[in-house]
Formats: C-alpha cells, structure tokens, sequence
C-alpha cells in the first residue's frame, strides 16, 4: 500500500548543536471543510512530532512516530479524526528525535548523512473527499521548547508560551511561512510497533538538602521523565539532573552517566538535563516533550526552600507498551527481587526496541537484545517491536553482508562493535519468537539478510575454518578482557547462528537454503572440534566456564561426550569458589547447562551468593534493577539487561515451563521442575498463543505437591530428575490440569 503524504516541510535550515539552541518549531495550518466530518491524517516525520487538530492533541504516544535512520525508513501515523464544518486546524510540535542528535556525537550521530532540522510531511482526507498536503503554505513559529536533545535533555521557557497556538481562530499572520525539505532518502513505512505510553506514576521518597540543590530520591531506576508541579516567580529557572546512583558523601554521580573523557567534560554536565523558565502566573506544570532519562535521583536547582515539597516531582514511567505475558515467584525473597529487577531492566530499555542502557547510550545494541530475547517472550509480548526493529536491522546490513553493533545507526559500528555474538541478533530474533508464538513472518522478512551474513562469515574464516572477528565475552567477572579465546565464542555463536537459521529456512519450506546453513554450521562444527577441543580431557580451548559451558550448550559435543565435558566445568566453578567466573555469552548459558545436568542447587548458589560476583551481591549494593558488571569497584552502568537470562532460567528451570521443547511444535509444553533445597514453592506462568500455561510446586509434609494448568489445545509432558518422581513411581508422564503428588526416591 502506497503511503500518500504532501511535501517534506521544516521551520528553518538551523538546527541544534552545542554551540546554538534552535527552538523545536511549532506548524500550523488553518483549513475549511464543507461539512462536518471524519478525516484520516497520515504524518511522516523525521524527527519526533506532537499532533493537534483543533486544540485536541492526537499523538499515539511518546517520542512518535519512531527512532530510526532517515536514510533507511521515514516511519508515518495514521490517525483518525473529527473535522468541523468551517475552520480546521492541524498543528504540530516537531522535535529533533534521531534526526539531529548532537548528544549521539560518540556514535556519529552528529555526522549522520540524515542530519537536519527535523522536518514533517502530512495528508489530511475526509470523508467528503476534500484533500489537505502540506507545503510551504504552512506557517512556522519557535516554540517555548528552546532546545531538546533525544539523548541529553530538553530546555523550556514558558515565557515564550504562545496561547492557543494550535486552536482555530488563532492569527497566524505575522508568523513565516515553512520551507521545503530536501526529501529523505528513506522508503515511507507506516509505523506497526506499539507506542510508548506511560506505564505508572511515583512519587519521590525521599528529599534531601545538599550545597547544589535538593535530591529527590524515587527508590528505584525507571526510565522516563518527571513532571514538574510549582508556583514560581517570573523568569525563575529550574534545573532537573537525572542520575541513577549517588556518592559515598550523598551527592549525585555522573560518573556512569556518560563516558568520562577530558575532552567529554563539558558534555557530561549538561547530560540528562531537564530545564523550565517559569512564567510564574500561578501553579504551572511541565512535562518534557521529545526527550527521556533513566534514573532514580533527580538533582532540582533553583528552587527556594519552600518549594521544594514532595508533590514538585513525579516521575512518569515510559516504554513501549508491551504487556506482560509470564512471570516468577518463589519462597526466596532474594530471588523474587532478582525477577522483579530483570524485569525493570528489560522494560526500562524499551523504546520501539530493546536498548543497552536508558540513561546514558539508548542504543540498539544487537548482543544485548540477542542475550535477552527469550526472557524476554517468556515474561512480556514484544513481537511487534522485533519485527519493526528487524526491518531496520536488515536495512542497516551493507554489501558485504556485515551488520553494524547498534542498529539504527548512521554508519557507527562495523569497524567495532560487531561480530557474530552481536550479530547474531538477525537469526535470534525471529527464531526465538517461532519458538514461543509459532510466527513465521519474521523469518520471511530476515531470509535475504541471513543468507547474505552467512555468505559473509565464509569470507572472514581463517585458514583453519575459524571465525575471530568481532566482541567476545563482553563484561568478564573480575577482567579487563574475557578469558575465552575470540576464536572460541565467534566460532561457537557463527556454527550456532547457521545451525538456527537451518531450522528457520525449514519452517517456511525452504529446502535449499536449509541445505545451505546446515552444510555451513557442520563446517564450523567440524573446524571447532578439530582445533578447539582436547578430547582427552574433553576441555574447549580456553579452560575456563565460558568455553565449557558454551561448548556444551551449543553441541560442540556429542550427546556421549557431555558428561565428561560438564565435569570439567565443574572443575572450572570450583576453581571460582563456587561462583561465576563468565561474561554475558558464558553467563547466558551456564545456569541452564548445570540444570541440564541436575545440579540446579549450583546455579541456585551461584546466582545468589551474598558475596561478589553474584547477582546478589547487586542487591547487597543497592541494585533496583540489573548492572552492566559485577565489578566492586566500579559500575559501568546500573540498568541493563543483557545478563537477565536469569529469569529464563527461574521459569524454565526452577518452575519447570520448557515451551516447544523439541523445537518442532508449539503445542507442546515439558513442564520439569527443579526442585531445589533452599527453596519451600516456586511458581510461574506463561501466556501461550493457546493460553495460559501455570507450573506451581510447594513442599508439603515431605512431599512435593505439582499444580499445572495446561490450556486444552496443548500436550505437556513431564520429566523428572533424579531422585524424585511421581507416586506411581514413574518419573516420566503426560500432564493434564491438576495437581500431582511427587515424591524423593
């Protein structure tokens, strides 16, 4: 369907930088309608835009209609409206979004070939068949929005309010008229991911008086923005600094904010800012328009110690409004909170897709969504974003066939960044949702990119069939740089990538191409097994968690090989005192390979050791949602996800929900838990495209009472581990709604 929309038009050729602020532009138009009547608006916007018509203010959410880069798509709304008889008048508020990003300057985005002015085209037709484009005969006006950053922050002077503005009757006579934009590159796309909307408001805990100013704390990292509620003088200037962890002396700490380099000084100061010139005529309130922070602690200055009270800040929660589909809970607090935080994290990451940090990067980091994909599905429904963020994925992919480390991107990432442990993200993506939702639509879309990206990676294997060309085991527990070899983990992820899109191609009948991965993953698998393995100890090359447990999540092995395999890793964790000793590719598998081999007690003490590294070892530090690393000294970043593979685990493993476990029919559903000694009862559920699946255990007088509910249309089976099993004392059967009484052996 061909999107129809008028000319590409913008308020001026400035735009933002840190030198100048350019104002967000209002646009407005007044019209005439015969009759009154319903009219559809179609809006493709580079950049971010508010919608009014007629004073009512239409826009589907936050940030709309999309982040991405220009150059690939122009994302476009639709929306339908009420037109009056008479005068109309459609009006817009237009942000820099992605378009003009000088806050994005680490990654290029301030060189971005798309760099511009954020600019709007628009149709409105009505019912009546009256037809409205928009030109240069719109008129353009600056907006109190003095300037807005979709990174750094937004600055407002609600002195240059301009009253009824986007209202009919208003005399737009002494405003210019637009320009004509230089037509984007990019293919118009409507936009199909869900928007983002506000999840829930808090209120501050906590005020505390410091030299600066007053620190509101929320008790929690969030991602969002807060509204601001005062009466104030005249021209008096509030200032919102949004961080996410304090100093030892309780002041604010920029330090994992932004990235600390001299000549990043500056920038690291006026980072996640918010500010509001007041017009002081009574009670006033502002909420910023085109930006978002990730935060817990708002430094406020400016203030008089009078109005500084709890009802000045509330923090509105925003992201993509994806439901919640699953969640865990159990007889451990520890653990509960664990769930609870990997949850804030993913969700706190989620604008249009899933980002590495909201308050410093709000990138598209490829490896983080890829490590989070299936916790993901498990507890929350983001299908519709995956796809759109797909689209973009493939469009970012260049000639050669490789794929950049963020996506959208303005050309940043291929030189670093990348590489098949990041990449992987293309075959992930739609592979884990076929598992979960059975949908093959992704996988159609992603077909052309992945044959391209494996045809890549033949071309970047060395003499010995290896591959070692991108970012390994990111994040290594206590190490500057991972201890798995490069070769290992690109290798291991390139053989698992084919192996996946095998089993893709096949699902939409795609013989010859499932030929193709399947021929290529055996090539990589004979050529890891030949120079990265010792069969005599059955030890990958490396020696340590990461290699091990990856080899044996991913069958390097042979089914006769794994048992060895797994007690050298055991070997390994012992070494470690018991403890992790991975980054985010060996911590994503290594819980589940200890299931995998009955020793989900070991994972349980893993995860949640009160002493570093562990997960809880955060919480012992202050942790409301999941860190970047587990270092004691320092944090990169205090809200990221890509280690939040736990909670797959917690629902897998320790509720027992395995969904397709055979990977051939999403009817199917394993349901074996782990029925581990420190905890009385753990429970889950998922809501599957049959209906809600529910796995709940709990210790009763030295037994071990199972209550499942399976939806009619599905077939459950279960599997005990050693040592237990049912009371007619089989470990092995079939599953219908109810409860089952399991016993130890």
């Amino acid at each position: 369907m061909s999107i129809i929309v008028g000319k590409f038009i913008k308020a001026s050729e400035e735009y933002n930088t840190f030198e100048k602020s350019v104002p967000a532009p209002y646009i407005r138009k007044s019209f005439v309608c015969d009759s009154e009547t319903s009219g559809k608006i179609t809006i493709a916007c580079c950049g971010f835009y508010e919608l009014f018509v007629n004073g009512k203010k239409y826009t589907k959410g936050f940030l709309a209609p999309y982040i991405s880069n220009t150059d690939d798509f122009v994302y476009c709304d639709e929306y339908e409206v009420q037109l009056d008889k008479g005068e109309n008048v459609i009006a817009f508020i237009l942000g820099n979004g992605l378009q003009n990003n000088p806050g994005g300057h680490i990654w290029d985005f301030d060189k971005a070939s798309f760099r511009s002015a954020p600019a709007v085209a628009v149709s409105v037709v009505s019912q009546n068949g009256q037809t409205l484009m928009s030109d240069t005969t719109f008129k353009v006006h600056a907006s109190p929005i003095v300037s807005d950053d979709y990174r750094f922050g937004e600055n407002y002077d609600a002195t240059c309010e301009i009253s009824g503005w986007n209202e009919k009757g208003f005399d737009d006579s002494a405003w210019e008229n637009a320009i004509e934009a230089k037509e984007p590159k990019g293919e118009l796309k409507l936009c199909t991911a869900s928007p983002i909307v506000k999840e829930r408001e808090i209120k501050p805990v906590s005020i505390t008086k410091t030299s600066d100013g007053y620190i509101y704390d929320f008790g929690e990292v969030n991602s969002g923005v807060c509204r601001l509620k005062i009466n104030a003088h005249h021209g008096q200037k509030i200032e919102l600094q949004h961080v996410d962890s304090l100093l030892e002396n309780g002041e604010i700490s920029l330090e994992n904010i932004w990235f600390v380099r001299e000549f990043w000084e500056r920038d690291r100061h006026i980072v996640h800012k918010d500010t509001y010139v007041c017009k002081g005529e009574g009670e006033e309130e502002y909420t910023p328009t085109f930006t978002y922070h990730g935060f817990r602690y708002v430094l406020v200055k400016g203030l008089e110690d009078t109005q500084a009270t709890e009802d000045l800040l509330t923090y509105v929660i925003l992201h993509s409004d994806i439901k919640s589909r699953g969640n865990f809970e159990c007889s451990d607090k520890t653990v509960n909170l664990l769930q609870e935080m990997t949850r804030r994290s993913d969700i706190s990451n989620f604008h249009y897709f899933p980002t590495d940090c909201p308050h410093r990067e709000k990138n598209g980091w490829t490896a983080d969504a890829a490590l989070s994909c299936e916790q993901m599905l498990l507890n929350f429904s983001p299908e519709k974003e995956y796809i759109e963020w797909l689209y973009n994925i493939c469009k970012a992919q260049n000639n050669k066939g490789a794929l950049p480390g963020i996506v959208p991107t303005a050309g940043w990432g291929f030189e670093w960044g990348n590489g098949p442990a990041w990449d992987c993200a293309l075959v992930y993506l739609p592979y884990f949702t076929y598992v979960y939702r059975g949908q093959c639509d992704m996988i159609k879309i992603a077909m052309p990119s992945i044959i391209k990206y494996l045809n890549y990676l033949i071309t970047r294997r060395d003499e010995k069939g290896l591959l070692h060309i991108g970012l390994g085991d990111w994040c290594h527990v206590s190490r500057p740089s991972p201890k798995a070899p490069l070769e290992v983990t690109d290798s291991i992820i390139s053989m698992d990538i084919a192996a996946k899109s095998a089993i893709l191609f096949d699902a939409i009948g795609e013989k010859g191409n499932a030929d193709f991965a399947r021929k290529f993953a055996k090539e990589m698998r004979d050529a890891i097994r030949e120079n990265l393995v010792d069969f005599d100890t059955m030890t990958v090359s490396g020696s340590c968690q990461s290699c091990q447990a990856m080899g044996i999540f991913y069958n390097v092995f042979e089914e006769s090989e794994k048992e060895k395999a797994f007690l050298r890793l055991l070997d390994f964790i012992k070494e470690a005192d018991n403890h992790m000793d991975v980054g985010v590719l060996g911590g994503r598998v290594i819980f589940h390979v200890l299931s995998r081999f009955g020793y989900s007690d070991l994972a349980f003490e893993m995860i949640t050791s009160p002493t570093y590294p562990s997960y809880y070892n955060w919480i012992e530090r202050g942790a409301t949602t999941l860190w970047e690393n587990f270092e004691p000294e320092s944090v990169n970043s205090t809200n990221h996800h890509f280690w939040g593979d736990i909670s797959g685990w917690f629902i897998k493993c320790l509720a027992g929900i395995k969904i397709n476990p055979s990977i051939a029919d999403i009817s199917c559903v394993e349901i074996s838990p782990s029925f581990v000694e420190k905890l009385d009862s753990a429970s889950a559920y998922h809501d599957s495209v049959f209906g809600r699946i529910s796995s709940k255990w709990e210790r009763v007088d030295g037994k071990i009472i199972l209550d499942v509910e399976i939806p009619e249309k599905m077939t459950a089976t279960s599997k005990l581990e050693n040592g237990f099993a049912f009371e007619n004392g089989e470990s092995e059967r079939t599953l219908v709604t109810g409860k089952y009484t399991i016993i130890c052996k």
